[in-house]
């Protein structure tokens, strides 16, 4: 036997059982007088009372196509999934005539995911008259309308933003932004930004408020050595009150030195620094940037207060690395840290064959090169450099200690396009009006995947960054090609999938 939705239930009041004293006004059926509801039985209650009446049976809820927002009246943008509690409730909020009953239960009832139709069963209850409580259960249809929350249309609207941060670099690379992309992704700093946009040497960051901006520009000067300038434009002006209204543009410069570039310091800084050797390799970049000698292993940090007063550019960078294999090391047993001092003899790669020039070092990388190893360097002999601070150095009695190669890091074969089992997440940015070229398109890539090997190579450098497990499915006829290069990528380093986060724990209570 089905029963009607729509169709009310009437629940006595009072457990006792009485006799039965006058006969039901309607249908003539006897009942007790003196708990009777209106001299009504409770059939006929059930068919004259309704419950719900007066409650909308149809409504319209408002929701943003591009952040998936729904509007809650009058002028609030919340966050729901579909079929949750939060949704539930604005469902709920947006009916009128609920005040009257109560609610007892409300549910999603199931409905085609692209169909922008709602429905909800609620079950309210309302006495009906002294002796007698109904219960009604009916539906609720609600229709999704698109409509464009202000935050997005802001972000598709020109000249809207309160302020703006321009970040730049002029380096040949983007190791330095695709590191600090994924801090901003880590700290959450780009979520108040309403565009990103990718320029020449760096990036725009556009945002509505003023405060905004600077909170934006705190968290830069806190990872990274960054100077900044700050300027401002009237956009109006009321000659009555005296309120204006401007524009703030914050420029942050970032130190044109990276991660594995070869420095040339000015002597004078050299001294002051803790007398290192001029010429030195930089081996991190934070809030300073640190320098190793690898000769001697003594390191030295270089404020960025102090590089501001008297900046110079590096004598090369990772893009003019060459390289070699060593034919001989043996270590000398001094240790700094993480780095070991070790003698190597070294060649050419494209030397090997043609001649048999080598080249003796010192190194820092004592720990992890053998002999055969391939590793990446520095060649100094005939080369020549356009920077005054290694001009002096030569003309200075230090010329003699100046090294003919420097090495770098190890080199590690890897295939052209590697399989890893974790990933990185990017941000959502507007390219310049000028689309790439090709071959910056390609640079662009290489780029990127030397920003990836260096994160599998450095441990401190992975601890900053939160890497995810990545989304790959093994086809079966790709069996023998994975079990080829494996042989090939043997000795490339390894992340451990306990380092390696789920899309899930990324999520936050607030969330």
């Amino acid at each position: 036997m089905s029963m009607d939705v729509d169709a009310p239930v009437a629940i006595p009041i009072g457990q006792a059982t009485q006799a039965a004293t006058i006969l039901c006004c309607n249908c003539g059926a006897p009942i007790d007088g003196t708990a009777a509801a209106g001299a009504l039985c409770y059939d006929c209650v059930k068919l004259t009372v309704d419950a719900s009446e007066g409650i909308q049976r149809e409504g319209t809820l408002h929701c943003c196509k591009d952040c998936e927002r729904w509007l809650s009246p009058p002028s609030q943008w919340v966050t729901a999934a579909p079929e949750s509690r939060e949704l539930l409730a604005l469902c709920l909020k947006k009916l009128r005539g609920l005040s009257k009953v109560r609610i007892i239960d409300a549910s999603f009832l199931w409905t085609e995911p692209h169909s922008k139709r709602i429905k909800v069963k609620i079950t309210v209850q309302q006495e009906a008259f002294e002796g007698a409580i109904i219960q009604q259960t009916f539906e609720v249809e609600y229709v999704v309308a698109g409509q464009q929350c202000p935050d997005c249309a802001k972000s598709y609207t020109a000249n809207v933003w309160r302020a703006s941060v321009q970040v730049r670099q002029k380096v040949p690379h983007k190791r330095t932004f695709l590191h600090l992309e994924q801090l901003m992704l880590k700290h959450g700093a780009h979520k108040d930004t309403i565009n990103i946009k990718e320029v020449k040497d760096g990036l725009d960051f556009f945002f509505a408020q003023r405060n905004h901006a600077e909170k934006f520009v705190d968290f830069l000067t806190s990872v990274t050595p960054v100077r900044v300038k700050k300027s401002q434009e009237l956009i109006s002006m009321d000659i009555h009150t005296s309120t204006k209204s401007y524009k703030f543009t914050y420029s942050c410069e970032l130190v044109p030195i990276c991660k594995d570039d070869l420095v040339a310091i000015p002597q004078k800084l050299a001294k002051s620094i803790g007398n290192i050797f001029p010429l030195a390799l930089c081996s991190r970049i934070g809030t300073a940037i640190n320098l190793i000698d690898p000769n001697t292993l003594q390191t030295a940090e270089l404020p960025t207060n102090i590089y501001w007063r008297a900046p110079f550019k590096n004598l090369a960078d990772v893009t003019e690395l060459v390289e070699f294999v060593v034919m001989d090391i043996e270590p000398t047993g001094q240790q700094q840290g993480r780095f070991f001092a070790a003698e190597a003899t070294v060649a050419r790669a494209s030397d090997l064959g043609t001649n048999d020039q080598t080249y003796f070092c010192r190194t820092h990388l004592g720990g992890v090169l053998h002999v055969g190893d391939s590793v990446m360097g520095y060649h100094l002999t005939g080369t020549n450099f356009n920077n005054p601070q290694f001009e002096e150095l030569e003309n200075s009695a230090l010329a003699s200690r100046i090294p003919d190669v420097v090495l770098v890091k190890k080199h590690y074969a890897r295939r052209k396009k590697p399989k890893r089992n974790w990933r990185l997440k990017r941000m959502e940015k507007e390219e310049s009006e000028m689309l790439p070229r090709k071959q910056d398109q390609a640079k662009m890539d290489a780029d990127y995947e030397m920003f990836l090997q260096d994160v599998e190579e450095d441990v401190e450098l992975r601890n900053t960054l939160a890497l995810y497990k990545a989304q790959q499915q093994a086809k079966a006829g790709d069996a023998m090609s994975v079990t080829e290069t494996d042989v090939e990528d043997e000795d490339v380093p390894k992340i451990d999938m306990a380092e390696l986060l789920d899309d899930f724990d990324e999520l936050r209570v607030e969330d």
